[in-house]
């Protein structure tokens, strides 16, 4: 099912929005300085492309140059992209079928706008288990 709703996904927003991320990653590979950036948004190019069956997480061990970069990453492209994903989102919701694929494009809306400190995980290797507090669950 994941790769289905990934190919639907890949036809109908992925590969501009993928597009997009790699364009923001070329221009931040300009200067040295941004080439964290960069790096930053290609693989977040990777995500967007193919999302189903991933998941993004904060790294805790970011530190403060996270902070400070991806206040400079909002100003600098971060307001473009999320921008995309939010028209994305809604060109979308016009049908019934892309309501689904609009609101994931919705929920990227804080990775276009924070992308350093982030990785990208397998679901099933996520840290942030939904069941793990489940009542009558064993370890």
């Amino acid at each position: 099912m994941r790769t289905l709703g990934n190919l639907l996904w890949l036809v109908l927003a992925g590969w501009w929005l993928a597009l997009l991320y790699a364009l923001a990653g070329l221009i931040a590979f300009v200067l040295i300085i941004t080439i964290p950036f960069g790096i930053a948004s290609f693989r977040l190019a990777n995500y967007v492309l193919w999302p189903f069956g991933r998941r993004t997480e904060f790294r805790r061990d970011a530190g403060v140059w996270s902070i400070i970069g991806n206040v400079l990453w909002i100003l600098v492209l971060g307001w473009e992209l999320a921008i995309a994903h939010l028209i994305a989102g809604l060109l979308l919701c016009i049908t019934i079928i892309g309501i689904p694929f609009g609101i994931a494009c919705w929920k990227m809306v804080p990775l276009a706008l924070l992308p350093l400190g982030q990785h990208i995980v397998p679901v099933q290797e996520s840290g942030q288990d939904p069941f793990a507090a489940a009542p009558g669950r064993t370890h």
